[in-house]
């Protein structure tokens, strides 16, 4: 959904992941084998975090500002996990 707060005239209330999968494949000269190269992009577009004062916003969209907020608040920490279990993965040799 979109609403209008103080702060945007049409604020998107929603988040979006795309999540777009490339696959390369070579071809031998002999044409008796093939390599597949994988490649993974993702787009992510999130709502965005308002400071409630600022936003005015109230009533239901008060409480979807607060989900909205939060969920931003665990995507951050759920990245942070995945980048600090990058970093120990990637220290193991």
């Amino acid at each position: 959904t979109t609403a209008c707060t103080n702060m945007n005239a049409t604020s998107s209330r929603s988040h979006a992941i795309f999540t777009l999968v490339f696959t390369q494949t070579a071809i031998a000269s002999d044409l008796c084998s093939a390599t597949d190269t994988v490649s993974k992009i993702n787009l992510v577009d999130l709502a965005g975090s308002e400071r409630v004062n600022a936003s005015g916003v109230q009533g239901k969209h008060l409480k979807e500002a607060a989900n909205i907020n939060r969920s931003l608040h665990t995507l951050g920490r759920v990245i942070n996990a995945l980048g600090q279990q990058g970093k120990s993965e990637s220290s193991v040799s």
